[in-house]
């Protein structure tokens, strides 16, 4: 693990950008257990979280549709969070950074380190977005 004071920038950024922080087991699953749409954002001290993937991430979340909630875990911090995060993603290699989207506590979208590296920030926005629209947008009455 860093030292808590060389991730508290990485942590803010997703923070200040309207992402609730998760940092307990519990936490995670109070999130997911909610009716609705999750993101859940696994954010990371590596290049490309900070260079592609928190970027990425800012520029989708100015779009007009998006997810009920926004909730982050940070992988090698807060284990207990990301393991739990990881449990609800079974039959995926662990990832960080990653980013999924649960509807209804399920599964519906995720982006792992190997996108997220082979791609630039705007292209990473496109697909969050892309996502949103078509897993975040209400049922009409």
């Amino acid at each position: 693990m860093y030292p808590e004071i060389m991730v508290i920038p990485m942590r803010e950024e997703l923070v200040r950008a309207g992402i609730q922080e998760a940092r307990t087991a519990d936490d995670v699953e109070q999130a997911l257990a909610k009716p609705g749409t999750t993101m859940v954002v696994v954010n990371s001290i590596c290049g490309c979280a900070a260079g592609k993937m928190r970027p990425g991430v800012r520029m989708a979340l100015q779009h007009t549709t998006l997810p009920d909630q926004k909730i982050t875990v940070f992988a090698g911090q807060d284990r207990e969070a990301t393991d739990k995060v990881r449990s609800h993603l079974a039959g995926h290699p662990p990832s960080s950074p990653a980013i999924a989207i649960f509807r209804d506590g399920k599964l519906a979208f995720l982006m792992q380190r190997s996108v997220i590296e082979s791609s630039a920030s705007p292209q990473i926005a496109q697909y969050l977005t892309q996502a949103f629209d078509e897993i975040c947008t209400k049922a009409s009455a």
